[in-house]
């Protein structure tokens, strides 16, 4: 035999050897492979008990979430927004139906008549002097009247006071209109020097409302002389039913860009209707003369939302909805009619 046939005989019986090993080992070693099915079916057994747990979890969190994103936190001021600005002249924009209201008269109706009649009696003047100076007019006119004009400088001015009068009385009544039913109050009462803010809709809690410090109110965003220390806090876009009283002498609550201002005098309680559009930070001061430090008791109105509104009054630890007696009552009522039925 040629070594190229023993070569052949040697490959085909390893091969043979080969291949029975392989049909031996085949089912031991398939046997041994881990089961897909099985390793699937834990993650997804663990995950459908683990889906109500974070449903609750989720159910829990929620609430919290909502709490803390209505927490109270004292608003940033907004430059030139409720407060004077350098450079400015004439009113302040206004944040209130009122203000708007009287703004808008001021520039429509108030300006165009002031600057007509200024006109009118620079002109009259003018021609005085032109025609009627001694040079122009050497022998002076011996008449003293002329009904004409006289009627005419009569009449006129009165028609000027009847147009100006109508919006000048609307605006006022819209002024003083009642509240809304439930609107809040705020008592606002005016100290020798400082201001106090008290809630008796939401327990009776009173704010104390000190000037602060020129180098604390930059650090805050607020321009010295008008940052205060606590601020009067009050929902935005409903109507407020705020008095006035003062404890001592005459103050004046008094806030430009909500055209918002009442006296606060002792032993009488002045009240009307405050509304503010949006929230934001609006300033005042007092605005009637009331001692040495006068020019040091600053006024700041801070408007929130509604859920931030109620997070500051828990702040401060009052209640937020009916009053106490209100809610007893209530709750005896209902207790009766189920009682009954």
């Amino acid at each position: 035999m040629s070594i190229a046939e023993i070569s052949r005989a040697v490959t085909k019986t390893f091969a043979k050897a080969g291949l029975a090993a392989v049909l031996v080992l085949a089912p031991a070693i398939v046997l041994a492979q881990p089961a897909p099915t099985a390793v699937a079916a834990v993650p997804a057994a663990a995950a459908a008990s683990a889906a109500p747990a974070a449903a609750d979890a989720a159910k829990t969190a929620a609430p919290a979430a909502v709490a803390q994103d209505n927490a109270y936190v004292p608003m940033r001021p907004t430059p030139g927004k409720g407060q004077p600005t350098a450079g400015a002249y004439g009113f302040q924009d206004q944040y209130s139906p009122t203000g708007r209201e009287a703004l808008r008269m001021h520039n429509a109706l108030l300006m165009p008549v002031i600057t007509a009649v200024t006109l009118v009696v620079l002109l009259l003047l003018l021609v005085t002097m032109a025609k009627f100076n001694r040079r122009a007019n050497p022998v002076p006119a011996k008449f003293s009247h002329n009904t004409a004009i006289e009627v005419i400088w009569t009449l006129v001015p009165v028609l000027i006071l009847v147009v100006i009068a109508v919006p000048s009385i609307r605006l006022l009544a819209h002024q003083y209109q009642a509240p809304a039913k439930g609107a809040v109050t705020v008592k606002v009462t005016g100290y020798q020097w400082y201001w106090g803010y008290t809630y008796p809709d939401n327990g009776g809690f009173e704010v104390i409302s000190n000037i602060l410090p020129a180098d604390e109110a930059i650090k805050r965003g607020e321009q010295p002389q008008l940052g205060a220390d606590n601020r009067m806090v009050v929902p935005a876009g409903e109507d407020i039913r705020l008095q006035t009283t003062g404890s001592d002498v005459i103050h004046s609550f008094s806030v430009p860009s909500l055209w918002f201002k009442l006296d606060a005098v002792p032993g009488r309680i002045n009240e009307k209707v405050l509304h503010i559009d949006e929230p934001g930070v609006y300033y005042g001061q007092c605005s009637e003369l009331c001692g040495v430090r006068h020019g040091y008791m600053p006024i700041v109105v801070e408007a929130l939302p509604r859920p931030k509104f109620e997070a500051w009054v828990r702040s401060q630890g009052g209640t937020v909805g009916a009053p106490a007696a209100a809610a007893a009552k209530t709750a005896a009522v209902a207790t009766a009619k189920t009682t009954g039925a």
